[in-house]
């Protein structure tokens, strides 16, 4: 599966040559613009954010609502002259004009960082999920789950806060068991919050025309 890095930037002969570096090292290539980089970053196999840094107010708005959500990493290509307004907007930064074989070699450091599996429990909000014996607990009580119920609760609240399409959750969750239409997904996402969710406690919200996101604490 190939990993999608977003780079937020201007068209350019530059961005283009550095697209196609990335693509001859497995890694795949979408660019967008500021005003769609936020439903971007929910789409299937998005993992890394790469942001031409200028300094303008909406680029540092974009780093620090994502380092927010501390699940999705971000490199800066800046300026020397910039540098200084990174502060710890950004989990690593090339200085332009940047050196691709540096890039990529940050790159695969920060992604093998973040998709380290880890098998302790995920406790947030009075919900425990066990990944090794499978059982989720709401308030101390075991929830009876179905095997897609147990891998999407899972998914969903070993990144809380972040936004998912239901193309992405499909991609990630199902994979290539599934052979149905997009709202399979709406169906589980019910029948998961019949089962863990009361009038009082609400883990899963729905982020209109977009997807689903587990509730941050």
């Amino acid at each position: 599966m190939l990993l999608k890095i977003i780079i937020v930037a201007h068209h350019s002969e530059e961005i283009s040559k550095l697209c196609g570096e990335l693509n001859k090292h497995d890694f795949q290539c979408a660019v967008t613009s500021i005003d769609d980089v936020y439903e971007k970053i929910g789409e299937e196999n998005a993992g890394l954010l790469l942001i031409e840094f200028t300094g303008a107010p909406e680029i540092i708005t974009l780093c620090r609502s994502v380092r927010k959500e501390k699940e999705f990493p971000v490199i800066a290509l800046t300026p020397l002259e910039k540098m200084d307004s990174l502060d710890d907007l950004i989990d690593d930064f090339v200085v332009k004009p940047y050196n691709s074989k540096e890039l990529i070699t940050r790159i695969k450091r920060l992604v093998k960082k973040e998709t380290e599996v880890s098998t302790e429990p995920i406790r947030t909000a009075g919900i425990t999920i066990d990944p090794d014996k499978y059982e989720v607990y709401v308030n101390g009580k075991l929830v009876s789950l179905t095997f897609k119920e147990y891998e999407l609760l899972k998914f969903l609240a070993s990144h809380p806060g972040r936004v998912f399409t239901r193309d992405a959750l499909l991609n990630q969750v199902w994979s290539q068991d599934y052979f149905g239409g997009d709202r399979t997904v709406d169906v589980h996402i019910r029948r998961l919050r019949s089962k863990i969710e009361d009038p009082t406690h609400v883990y899963i919200e729905t982020v209109r025309n977009i997807g689903y996101r587990f509730v941050k604490n």
